[in-house]
């Protein structure tokens, strides 16, 4: 039986200390006042720094050998372009000379002004409405250029790529591995079948991530934070997350979306074939994930259920359900 893979004893964020941070914002030309408090985030570390005379600032450490500098600055400049625009994304601070992008110590970061909310309802007609309407806007003007520096939502580096590493990385159980690689090309296979479908939509600068969890509610409406994972793809993968229940639910849920979204975007039905791939796509994507990241110690201690068998098992069985999701006919609309 394969064993989940050792950490490592060192990890470039062992040197991101306390201390290391505060002089970071110090660096970037703020006071800190010693207050500190790291921010759940795993792909990066996030912190809330207290800084005099102003409301604290949220330090957000990017991870070493994720993005190129020029990658970092294209997300910054398209939340900057929505919040100019006055849609409600959380953008970085800039300084005097229009930087938004620091070094210290080897470490790359950037700040953001605090922003407080809680997880929108999404069982409320009203907010899936004015969230669609937002989504509309974010996409319209992510329409309007593409990026040039980061990366495709695509079946090849999400699927396959992911398929590949699980493989070479020996987390699976030998007595599982057959299934879950089986399966999962399968899926894939089911997954290319549903793009080919889906035909030839447009693919735009999107958020890339729009769940939840990275929506902040307020009696002011939504602030869509973490623009992390921004790439060019299809705009149901900014929509689909925010579905759940079953199919009747989802429906209703995408009518309301949908119904604020195209006030300020057109939207192709086509792209529905879509949202069961990308749902298939992103589970897989996720394991490969937290294979990829295991030797951050942080990782071992918050997903301590990776790589065990149960684990696996359930994979198997979420697989087998999106197979059988993958063969119905996608959602309606109109």
């Amino acid at each position: 039986m394969t064993d989940t893979p050792a950490t490592s004893v060192q990890h470039p964020y062992d040197a991101l200390t306390p201390d290391t941070v505060l002089n970071a914002v110090d660096a970037a030309g703020y006071r800190s006042d010693g207050r500190l408090l790291a921010l759940n985030s795993y792909e990066n570390r996030v912190y809330q720094v207290g800084v005099e005379d102003g409301p604290p600032l949220i330090a957000k450490f990017y991870r070493p050998g994720r993005w190129s500098d020029a990658a970092i600055r294209e997300e910054h400049v398209f939340t900057l372009a929505l919040a100019e625009a006055e849609i409600p994304a959380v953008a970085p601070l800039t300084d005097a000379q229009g930087e938004t992008l620091f070094r210290h110590q080897g470490f790359r970061f950037a700040l953001y002004p605090r922003r407080g909310g809680r997880w929108p309802d999404l069982e409320d007609p009203d907010k899936l409405l004015w969230m669609g309407r937002f989504l509309g806007r974010i996409h319209a003007l992510g329409a309007a250029r593409p990026f040039e520096h980061r990366p495709t939502l695509d079946v090849a580096s999400f699927g396959h790529a992911s398929v590949d590493y699980l493989r070479e990385a020996g987390v699976i159980p030998d007595y599982l591995r057959e299934a879950y690689f089986s399966l999962a090309r399968d899926v894939l296979a089911q997954v290319e079948a549903a793009f080919a479908r889906a035909g030839g939509f447009a693919r735009i600068r999107l958020h890339g991530d729009v769940h939840p969890g990275n929506i902040l509610w307020t009696d002011d409406g939504p602030h869509f934070v973490d623009f992390d994972d921004a790439r060019m793809g299809p705009a149901v993968q900014d929509l689909w997350m925010l579905l759940s229940g079953e199919r009747a639910q989802m429906t209703a849920q995408l009518d309301e979306i949908l119904a604020g979204y195209t006030e300020f975007m057109d939207f192709h039905p086509r792209e529905l074939h879509l949202i069961e791939a990308l749902r298939s796509l992103r589970m897989i994507h996720y394991a490969a994930w937290l294979a990829r990241r295991w030797d951050d110690p942080t990782f071992p201690m918050h997903f301590p259920w990776f790589g065990e068998p149960r684990y696996w098992e359930e994979q198997i069985l979420a697989l087998r359900e999106q197979a059988a999701v993958m063969n119905e006919p996608p959602l309606s609309w109109m």
